[in-house]
């Protein structure tokens, strides 16, 4: 608590590590881009943007604010990525950090918008909702350093602190309020390991572990959802590390057990705005202190006639998903209702909880083809449970869209996943860019005729159950043929 406070380092480290993140962001869906919404993909962004022009003609770019309006060609997409990807390694080497992340979080929820389908994760809301408060945070000149920039906006600080109270104190919020018996009974976690979407091999082990382990960890949980996050906004640095060690321990964890992208980096960077310089390393304060060069007269910052409007929207923005977490929404002024909804396709204030209900079965969809209509061969993706042999994977920080939308659409009716339907018509199509989302396809370049989806429950194996054939999961298949698709 003695060394010197200030946020002039602890900002820089949090612009460095959000540019880590965009960059993990854009290079993942650029990779899967043609297959997911490309010209031949499952949700071609064109068509999604025709369709939202002819229904509503005179506020479509207010409902679906994106740079795709200018085109949704696939070459203006991977110019999207790809100017994304240039401006997260400038923001990770701390030049132009305001037009970096003004262009990174423009850039961002124009790709967000133009795929529903595949980008609605909560942490894409989060890296929206993080990414322009960092344009609020960071400073105004092309080349900072210590010396050249003035100290961030301490309410800034305050609002990036408060989405990090939000994503935690409103994950274990909803837990509770869901009324899930399986929180309130301490057991969820004796299902998490095996349910979760992309489950890893180290998940099979925890899974395995004592029952009263799993107990113990729902209690943590709780503790560190729900009590350790009033701690970010204490005033000594001791309290504020009390809180920093357990939030950053708790994503740790989660990204050594399960596979959530670039979630948990996104986490880590907003743990980051709870600390000060003086909780820093000493070297690492000295090395920064090496950079400051020769110090300007005046330090460049934020207008105030600017800022301030900005940061009392935002305030305000943000009470409504604290009302609708603890009570009605409605009661709050009729015209800030209004404002919110006008502003909710920009993602500046939103609401989060994960797992609020947990699931305590693992159904799994296999999609399967055929060229006769009797002999069927099964399409394999890369990190989704499909051949019960296989070991589960590591695929952090890399967002694998495709796989963890499947798991979602094995728990809800498929008519109710439209896309799901056009991507069994693009494997009888042998669409060369949905093909390439997939790990294994049977078939080749020559489709086949059939194609039908499948439901399988599966679980873990239990330690010593079958052979190395057995592998990872035993699988069981449930109910009639899901969905059968003839090509012409």
């Amino acid at each position: 608590d003695a060394a010197p406070a200030g946020h002039v380092l602890t900002r820089r480290l949090f612009l460095t590590l959000l540019g880590s993140v965009y960059l993990c962001a854009f290079l993942s869906f650029w990779s899967q881009l043609d297959g997911l919404v490309g010209s031949n993909g499952i949700s071609p962004a064109s068509e999604l943007l025709e369709q939202v022009r002819e229904r509503h003609p005179h506020d479509y770019v207010q409902l679906l604010p994106s740079l795709c309006w200018l085109s949704s060609s696939d070459g203006f997409l991977h110019g999207l990525c790809a100017t994304g990807t240039v401006l997260s390694v400038l923001l990770i080497a701390g030049i132009a950090p305001l037009p970096a992340t003004a262009g990174l979080w423009v850039l961002y929820l124009s790709l967000v918008k133009i795929g529903p389908d595949f980008m609605s994760y909560q942490w894409d809301a989060l890296l929206l909702e993080t990414g322009f408060l960092a344009i609020l945070l960071s400073p105004p000149s092309l080349l900072p350093g210590p010396t050249r920039e003035a100290a961030p906006s301490p309410t800034v600080l305050l609002l990036l602190r408060l989405v990090l109270f939000k994503l935690m104190f409103f994950s274990g919020g909803v837990k509770l309020s869901s009324g899930d018996p399986s929180w309130w009974e301490l057991s969820a976690m004796s299902f998490h390991y095996q349910t979760q979407p992309l489950p890893t091999w180290t998940s099979w082990w925890m899974h395995h572990l004592p029952g009263w382990f799993h107990q113990a960890e729902v209690m943590a949980m709780f503790a560190m959802e729900l009590v350790v996050p009033w701690l970010i906004f204490a005033p000594r640095r001791r309290l504020r590390l009390a809180a920093w060690f357990p939030l950053v321990g708790l994503q740790l964890v989660i990204a050594s057990t399960g596979n959530y992208g670039f979630f948990n980096l996104l986490s880590v960077t907003l743990c980051v705005t709870v600390l000060d310089d003086g909780a820093l390393p000493l070297r690492l304060r000295q090395a920064w202190a090496r950079l400051g060069g020769n110090a300007a007269a005046r330090p460049r910052r934020w207008p105030a006639w600017l800022l301030a409007p900005a940061i009392t929207t935002l305030l305000l923005l943000n009470l409504v998903p604290y009302a609708r977490l603890i009570g009605d929404p409605n009661a709050l002024p009729g015209p800030l209702v209004s404002l919110y909804r006008t502003c909710q396709p920009l993602s500046l204030a939103n609401s989060y909880g994960l797992f609020a209900v947990m699931t305590t079965k693992r159904p799994e969809l296999i999609i399967e083809g055929s060229r006769d209509g009797t002999t069927w061969q099964a399409y394999e993706l890369p990190w989704k449970p499909g051949d019960p042999a296989r070991r589960p994977r590591f695929v952090t920080p890399h967002m694998p869209r495709l796989d963890w939308q499947l798991w979602f659409a094995a728990l809800s009716p498929y008519r109710e996943r439209g896309w799901l339907l056009r991507f069994c018509e693009r494997l009888l199509e042998a669409s060369p860019e949905v093909r390439g989302l997939l790990d294994h396809d049977p078939f080749g370049d020559e489709p086949p005729r059939f194609v039908r989806i499948l439901r399988y429950d599966y679980r873990f194996t239990r330690p010593g159950e079958g052979d190395t054939a057995t592998g990872w999961w035993q699988r069981e298949r449930i109910g009639p043929t899901v969905a059968t698709l003839r090509r012409p």
